[in-house]
């Protein structure tokens, strides 16, 4: 499967203005600037994208080894904090961290542990994203 997405930019880095979007139209011309991404101005903020893209691979991630665990997840609300930074050549990706809570039936404050934190390290964006510091904390829910 390959799913695209595009991004439309026209001016200078502090002052020009540009659009991101899907192509299955989840997202249409929504439109982003540098005070947008870096000084909370209104618009959208590409990385905070990923994020949502991350914790819902995040979630799948979790509902499936869950799954080849005999155990069915009930629910899962994940919030991915993105925390941006300079490197030596911009802005970077500095760190990402998960916080998670999940009722699933049947498992150990252990098992489910485990099954997080395999979530975290082998989900799609997780595997994408290795250089940046992934951390998480995960809470079970009975």
């Amino acid at each position: 499967m390959i799913v695209n997405a595009y991004s439309d930019w026209s001016g200078s880095f502090r002052e020009g203005t540009g659009i991101v979007s899907t192509t299955t139209d989840t997202l249409r011309d929504a439109p982003y600037t540098f005070a947008s991404r870096f000084e909370g101005a209104p618009g959208a903020i590409p990385e905070e994208l990923l994020a949502a893209g991350h914790a819902g691979c995040f979630n799948h991630a979790l509902a499936n080894i869950s799954g080849q665990n005999d155990l069915t997840l009930d629910a899962v609300h994940t919030t991915v904090q993105l925390t941006m930074g300079t490197d030596d050549h911009g802005p970077s990706i500095a760190a990402i961290h998960f916080a998670v809570e999940a009722t699933l039936p049947g498992a150990s404050e252990e098992k489910f542990q485990q099954i997080a934190e395999g979530a975290r390290a082998w989900c799609a964006f997780s595997k994408a994203l290795s250089a940046v510091d992934i951390t998480m904390k995960a809470t079970l829910s009975q």
